[in-house]
């Protein structure tokens, strides 16, 4: 009777070279697939390699404030350009209203999806009263509860042009020297990018 031949066991005599491998190749895998959540995390807890461009031109707003946080009561469910006037609307408040109006005729074919309004903490004269009654017959019309406003705006008390997006959050705002170009181009990418309004 013959003896039987058992197979060589592959695991004991593979080389100190091939379990290297092996070992390098489970290193390599885990790099590549642990490495760039390890890079993306780091990025973003330290902000390093954190490009510096941006594709817009006001302060932009991501704290998550509404329009409540101004002071002003909506229920506004489109885009809107809002004037802000803590201390009344003298002529930098008048310029962002008119350039406010200017923007969403700028729109175009997208100018029903946005509104402008003026919100003021003190009434207007009623020489400008009339003039909005006349010229702005789409502009709407708040009241500025200022303590809040103080609060949550921490702007300067000057006017201040904001982008509110339809479910009433702040999402840019501008100072009365705001190029006009620079806020529709911003109005404009942001109509682009969103689904909602």
């Amino acid at each position: 009777m013959g003896t039987a031949i058992n197979p060589p066991d592959t695991a004991r005599t593979s080389s100190p070279a091939t379990r290297r491998r092996g070992r390098f190749q489970l290193i390599l895998i885990l790099l590549l697939t642990v490495g760039p959540m390890v890079l993306a995390t780091g990025m973003y807890k330290l902000k390093f390699w954190v490009p510096d461009s941006r594709s817009y031109h006001g302060e932009l707003l991501g704290n998550g404030q509404s329009r409540a946080a101004l002071g002003v009561v909506s229920d506004e469910s489109r885009w809107q350009l809002l004037v802000t006037a803590p201390q009344g609307c003298a002529a930098d408040c008048q310029q962002l209203v008119y350039l406010a109006r200017q923007l969403q005729v700028g729109l175009g074919r997208d100018a029903s999806r946005a509104t402008h309004g003026l919100a003021v903490a003190q009434p207007v004269d009623a020489q400008y009263a009339a003039k909005l009654q006349s010229e702005y017959p789409q502009l709407q019309r708040y009241t500025l509860d200022l303590p809040t406003y103080t609060q949550g705006a921490e702007g300067n008390g000057a006017a201040q042009l904001w982008i509110i997006d339809p479910h009433g959050n702040l999402v840019l705002s501008y100072d009365p020297q705001v190029n006009g170009k620079d806020v529709l181009d911003d109005l404009r990418h942001l109509l682009k990018l969103s689904n909602i309004g």
